[in-house]
């Protein structure tokens, strides 16, 4: 297990710096690195001629070749840093890079600070994989929240969680999964076969986040602790509903329902039993989203200070 202590040092760094564009233009951030190797397995082994057991077997060992050398990395990395200051400041910037907590209520900010309805759409379509051109202020506020509570999990919570258990190993290895499942996890034909690994192995990892991080919007809210029980289980995720139906229940809209992806209309399941949600909404989702950053801040904190040294 890593030091309390040093993963909030790395949640800090990427709340005050992020990941800068300049940085990132010069030196692609390192999930992109992880794509790529997901990518260029997915590309050679994904075959729709093969079998499809065989298509399975290779999905599986794509994601076993890419989580497992990226957890040998950083588990390499954290021995040999981890026994000086400047190790362990290094490590905390290495730690950071796999966080997104700055990056997430930038994205989402910007959705709640644009200028007009075209400027939304634009920047909601940024981070939601549904249809966007014909959305309305509510659906377009709708979109960010579930997607700011579900990222909530995926880019805060887990990847702190999986730090905390298996120090940077642990944490370079729940990125690869993470990032394997947003590429190949899904459910269309091409992917089915090569990703079903992924999306399980993803589940599996994001189980007890996803009830913390629901946890935490609950307590910054002050209120959802029964929309949440009652109805995060309606999703199809096994994890994704547990922050977005304490966000409803939190903020007292409703979220989910029916939405467009490529074209077709999915009947979603609804979270919540409030009106749908407006822009204001989204700011104070905004605002319940960083209150829950900062409970989860001081856990990491009265955790660091009472662990042996």
């Amino acid at each position: 297990m890593a030091d309390p202590l040093l993963v909030l040092g790395a949640a800090l760094i990427e709340g005050l710096v992020g990941y800068p564009d300049r940085l990132h233009k010069r030196l692609p951030h390192p999930v992109a690195w992880l794509g790529a190797a997901i990518d260029g397995c997915e590309r050679r082994w994904n075959d729709p001629a093969r079998p499809e057991r065989t298509r399975r077997l290779l999905g599986v060992a794509t994601v076993v070749l890419v989580a497992g050398g990226a957890a040998l990395v950083g588990a390499l990395l954290h021995h040999l840093l981890g026994g000086s200051y400047l190790g362990v400041l290094i490590l905390m910037i290495l730690g950071s890079l796999g966080l997104a907590a700055r990056s997430l209520h930038d994205h989402v900010a910007a959705v709640a600070k644009a200028a007009d309805l075209d400027a939304a759409r634009a920047a909601v379509g940024r981070i939601v994989g549904r249809d966007t051109a014909d959305l309305d202020e509510s659906s377009i506020a709708a979109a960010a929240l579930e997607s700011l509570a579900e990222s909530f999990c995926d880019g805060v919570v887990a990847p702190i969680f999986w730090f905390l258990i298996g120090g940077l190993g642990g944490l370079f290895a729940y990125k690869a999964v993470n990032t394997a499942d947003s590429m190949i996890g899904h459910r269309e034909e091409r992917w089915r076969a090569f990703g079903w690994f992924a999306a399980r192995i993803d589940d599996v990892m994001n189980w007890i986040p996803a009830r913390i991080a629901g946890t935490l919007v609950a307590i910054a809210a002050g209120r959802g602790w029964s929309t949440m029980i009652r109805d995060a289980r309606k999703h199809a995720s096994p994890n994704a509903g547990w922050p977005e139906a304490a966000m409803a229940g939190g903020l007292g809209v409703s979220l989910g329902g029916p939405a467009s992806y490529d074209g077709v209309v999915h009947d979603r399941p609804v979270f919540g039993d409030g009106p749908t949600p407006n822009s204001a909404d989204l700011k104070r989702g905004l605002g319940v989203y960083l209150r829950a950053c900062a409970i989860l801040a001081v856990l990491l904190l009265i955790g660091g200070l009472v662990w042996p040294r």
